[in-house]
């Protein structure tokens, strides 16, 4: 059994001005997609030139922070919004969603995509293996923020959360009786999803383009691979306490918008290779 390590949030101080590990990790993100674009793009069938990904981060970067934090305000916290809109613009609270994340960035690729005039389906190829790189380092971040935690469990690497810095979970969450020092061990549910979302989806993804594909196919992969990781990871998560469990007592809102995905990612990877278009 381990113990959450004491992990402050804030990476550099410097007088007033904070600088946060969470918001580190989204520069890490964008950057490592920038470097990975950057190489794909070097690639005789990739269909952007190197300085093209220059732009094209910049397009993701508001894609994913303006959809996110929509997404999160609509499907984790709308009854809060129609009480009080502005609630949409109070980022410093925190809430950001993957899914309206994706949402957001398939609006700004598309937006790209008819700027420069690409077809939109062979963009989201492109940009498919570069998106796990920022899922695990985003979930590196919310560990360090200690949100997201799993449920209990007695695996050896469960972790018990120090209550006093994160009353939340234990007082609503966990419904633990006041006073009590530590939580029972948790599932680190955010290192599963960065192991999982971040390093196994990148892998899967970066090998499998390695190669010319039909188009769709890389991106049915991601939805696909996505999907089900997320999914999973679910079954050992802490629902949002205001949320909770939608139905039969184990079904999340995250497996609600996942499984989507997992639908069209097969339904992509299926239409991909029934049609063998152009390479990817």
């Amino acid at each position: 059994m381990l113990t959450y390590p004491d992990i402050d949030p804030v990476a550099v101080s410097l007088g007033p001005l904070k600088v946060h590990w969470y918001g580190l990790m989204y520069l890490i993100g964008f950057g490592g997609g920038w470097w990975l674009g950057r190489l794909r793009a070097r690639r005789p069938d990739a269909g952007l030139k190197p300085q093209d990904v220059d732009e094209l981060i910049f397009y993701a970067a508001f894609g994913v922070i303006l959809g996110g934090r929509i997404g999160y305000v609509l499907f984790y916290d709308f009854q809060r919004f129609v009480e009080d809109p502005l609630i949409l613009f109070f980022i410093w609270r925190g809430g950001m969603s993957f899914h309206g994340g994706l949402l957001g960035v398939m609006a700004a690729m598309w937006l790209f995509a008819r700027r420069q005039g690409l077809g939109f389906l062979r963009l989201m190829d492109f940009v498919a293996p570069l998106v796990p790189l920022g899922l695990g380092a985003g979930r590196l971040g919310n560990f360090i923020n200690g949100e997201l935690w799993g449920a209990p469990s007695g695996l050896p690497w469960a972790m018990r959360v120090p209550c006093d810095r994160f009353g939340e979970l234990c007082d609503i969450k966990l419904r633990l009786p006041v006073g009590t020092q530590y939580s029972p061990p948790l599932h680190p549910s955010q290192l599963y999803e960065a192991a999982l979302e971040g390093l196994a989806l990148f892998l899967l993804l970066w090998i499998f383009s390695a190669r010319p594909r039909p188009v769709m196919a890389v991106s049915g992969l991601f939805l696909l691979g996505y999907g089900l990781f997320r999914f999973a990871v679910e079954f050992v998560r802490v629902p949002d306490a205001h949320i909770g469990y939608l139905a039969f007592g184990w079904v999340t809102m995250g497996q609600v918008l996942s499984l989507p995905m997992i639908i069209g990612g097969i339904v992509l990877f299926a239409l991909a290779y029934r049609k063998k278009g152009a390479s990817a």
